[in-house]
């Protein structure tokens, strides 16, 4: 009885649409085509345990799907949202049952990275005596989220999200599912696109919305963002997404591309980041990559950030955007980091050197009498204002750490640099 209700429920678009051939399967050619991993293993018709690391509705469970059926094997899927060891342990023996009338298991295991590591620990004995194949699906990276024992064992292969010309045939393909075009225009299609994020099947619910509307066509596209819902952008502040960025905006600053390094200050704010977290890194980024040659970088990241602390959402992100866009347009140098890092491993190296008697304090009778201070010759009763003595510990020669670079301030601190260092060749 129940399943004739089911045959009687409606069958959702998304799975009538889902492609019933490798070749119907769209944005993955790097993977699928010819020199692609896989289509290399599906000519050899040998698949090797694999995970598939791509955002969600790129196509990685029907992937999965389509190789046990392109290679005869038992496709058995599991998700890792709602298995434990037992379900585990059962699909296990049912799969040797299955390899002793010659038939291979290929084990497809959705979310993959919700097991613990003691869990992904128990498939290993299984893929490595051939039990199983297993095909691991994640949207998070692997690198981080699975054991290096299982990744060992597995090739990871990564999908991409669906381009525009993906989707663009995604969507000719629910229209002819439906029986109808949908009421957009070229426009209105971009702005679906858009809304779905690379996501095939949000843009398939997308399309099922539009088609149950009443409203004639075509609908304009400031319209359709009253009417449908956008997909919420791909963003964890905790994961990948929230390092992707923040590093990507460091590097299109280092590069001076103002426009990139807004772009991705914008992506981060639009995916729920703390702005308190971005002003924190732009001071590091003062620091580390401007440096000298702009010193007044340092005053306007931590005056966007002071700012910010006053001002709040979404007035206070203005700020910060003008720090980004002076530190993206402010001459770049990291010798100030450099310096400081070469400093660190001689102090390192050198250990517990005492600096020379001269420059030392003589609070006490007794350490005049030993030579505390002797000898010290006082800056400013120079005519130069350089006396040109040596500070560096005795048995420790002379190091430069800081290299200054021929833009912004900096190439006025060259030519100081310069100067006192012909004076004191000159007073040696």
């Amino acid at each position: 009885m129940a399943e004739l209700f089911a045959s009687l429920a409606p069958t959702p678009l998304a799975e009538r649409l889902r492609p019933k051939a490798i070749a119907d399967i769209l944005g993955q050619d790097h993977l699928l085509g010819p020199e692609g991993p896989l289509g290399r293993m599906l000519a050899a018709k040998k698949l090797s345990s694999l995970v598939l690391w791509g955002p969600p509705g790129c196509g990685k469970t029907t992937i999965a799907r389509l190789l046990a059926e392109a290679v005869d094997m038992h496709f058995e899927p599991l998700s890792a949202v709602f298995s434990g060891v037992a379900d585990l342990r059962k699909i296990f023996e049912a799969a040797r049952a299955r390899r002793r009338d010659g038939k291979a298991t290929l084990l497809f295991v959705d979310e993959i990275h919700r097991f613990n590591r003691a869990q992904q620990d128990g498939f290993l004995p299984y893929v490595e005596d051939g039990t199983i194949t297993l095909i691991g699906a994640t949207t998070e990276n692997p690198s981080f989220e699975l054991n290096a024992a299982l990744l060992s064992r597995s090739q990871v292969l990564v999908l991409r999200r669906l381009d525009d010309a993906a989707l663009a045939i995604l969507l000719e393909r629910v229209e002819e599912a439906l029986g109808r075009p949908l009421p957009v225009d070229d426009t209105g299609r971009a702005a679906l696109f858009a809304m779905a994020d690379g996501d095939g099947r949000y843009l398939i619910g997308l399309a099922e919305q539009l088609a149950q509307l009443t409203e004639k066509g075509p609908i304009p596209p400031e319209r359709l963002a009253t009417l449908l819902q956008k997909r919420a952008p791909l963003y964890d502040k905790a994961q990948e997404a929230h390092y992707n960025l923040i590093s990507a905006l460091h590097k299109s600053l280092r590069g001076s591309d103002v426009d990139a390094a807004l772009y991705y200050f914008a992506r981060m704010l639009d995916g729920g980041e703390d702005p308190k977290y971005i002003a924190r890194r732009l001071v590091r980024f003062a620091v580390e990559d401007i440096g000298m040659a702009d010193p007044a970088a340092l005053t306007q990241t931590l005056a966007a950030w002071d700012t910010y602390d006053r001002l709040g959402s979404p007035e206070g992100e203005l700020a910060i955007a003008q720090a980004v866009i002076y530190l993206g347009t402010a001459p770049k140098s990291n010798a100030g980091y450099k310096a400081f890092g070469a400093a660190k491993r001689s102090a390192k190296h050198y250990g517990s050197l005492t600096p020379p008697m001269h420059i030392l304090n003589a609070p006490t009778k007794m350490m005049k009498e030993i030579g505390y201070g002797t000898g010290y010759e006082y800056d400013h009763d120079s005519a130069d204002g350089f006396s040109g003595q040596n500070y560096f510990p005795d048995g420790m020669a002379r190091e430069q750490y800081y290299n200054p670079v021929e833009r912004g301030f900096e190439r006025e601190i060259v030519k100081r640099l310069d100067y006192w260092k012909k004076l004191r060749e000159k007073k040696r």
